[in-house]
């Protein structure tokens, strides 16, 4: 599977979470967007810093592709009926479907009998593994230097940041690994687990485990963290990855003009400073681990210079090195770090 199409109704660009990432990091060729908003248009026209690829409006007019990927990452990981036909036509042209839902696409009935008629392939990412067990505290133990982004709220970057750093690092010549924990992570390094869909005693369990895989092999680890330690909805995961990672350093990600939890708008965030107190807090029983630098997303500030005077407020706030990764480059982050 390398030539795909990436589903992304009416949430193109920035609420396609998982399109972006793979436009932006994934090795797969991209044939086509299919968003009904912005047919006719190419990607380039949307977001100028990605792979390159035609906008169309449904999957009856996309070019032959190996795969349909949905590319929606939406609250609570549902499947919306209005992609039924651009699956469907998936299908029947006998392409892998993969996705990464809480709502199994080969627990669909149609869809399955689809598969089987076509030969094509239903590829739930989400879809957690047998034989997880709980945390033995044994990440702490790896010889690699474990970095876990952690946010202020969901959605503000951190698997960005995670993926920016790993390959800043590498490009310096260090040995270093990103450990992906969440839907397109895993779609971009081709392995990981699905944390936010696995057994909350076996959530540590989990991620120890990816650490210890890579851990005696490289000398950097940057985990992708998940939602907020404070997020009505998403602290459980949060907290579950930064005990079972056990990390020696965090990244405090932000994104600039966020001021409540995201779909939660009833709960306003604090001061981006609180979250270096309640993360390290959380840190200090097990695995003692300092926020070493802040990273902040700009991606609402249009203006060059405005992006630049945010990230000082934002470094001077936290009184740590801090940068926009994707804007203007790892590097202070990785200086900090490093």
């Amino acid at each position: 599977m390398n030539r795909v199409a990436l589903l992304a109704h009416d949430q193109f660009p920035h609420f396609a979470k998982t399109a972006m990432g793979l436009l932006r990091y994934s090795t797969f060729e991209v044939a086509a967007v299919i968003d009904r908003a912005h047919a006719g248009k190419r990607v380039r026209d949307l977001l100028p810093d990605v792979q390159d690829a035609p906008i169309v409006a449904s999957m009856d007019d996309a070019p032959p592709v190996d795969a349909l990927i949905i590319g929606i990452a939406n609250v609570g990981g549902g499947f919306a009926e209005d992609w039924r036909p651009d699956v469907r036509t998936a299908l029947q042209r006998g392409c892998t479907v993969m996705a990464g839902l809480h709502d199994f696409l080969a627990d669909d009935e149609e869809f399955a009998a689809l598969a089987a008629a076509h030969g094509a392939t239903l590829h739930d990412v989400r879809k957690p593994p047998r034989g997880l067990s709980v945390s033995q505290g044994r990440a702490r133990d790896v010889p690699a230097n474990v970095v876990l982004t952690v946010g202020t709220d969901c959605a503000v970057g951190k698997m960005t940041v995670a993926l920016e750093l790993t390959r800043a690092a590498q490009a310096r010549g260090e040995r270093a690994a990103f450990i992906p924990t969440g839907q397109t992570g895993i779609m971009i390094a081709g392995w990981g687990l699905p944390i936010d869909a696995i057994v909350s005693d076996f959530v540590a369990g989990a991620v120890e485990q990816m650490i210890l895989e890579k851990g005696h092999d490289h000398d950097w680890l940057f985990v992708e963290g998940q939602g907020s330690i404070i997020h009505p909805a998403y602290s459980a995961v949060t907290c579950g990855i930064l005990h079972g990672a056990m990390p020696d350093a965090l990244v405090l990600c932000h994104e600039a003009g966020r001021v409540h939890s995201k779909g939660f708008e009833g709960f306003p965030l604090p001061d981006p400073s609180v979250y270096v107190d309640l993360y390290e807090g959380l840190t200090q029983p097990l695995h003692p681990a300092r926020v070493g630098a802040g990273a902040l997303n700009t991606r609402s500030l249009d203006d060059t210079a405005d992006a630049q005077a945010a990230v000082q407020r934002y470094g001077e706030t936290l009184g740590l090195p801090a940068t926009d990764p994707v804007r203007f480059g790892p590097d202070a982050i990785l200086d900090a770090l490093l």
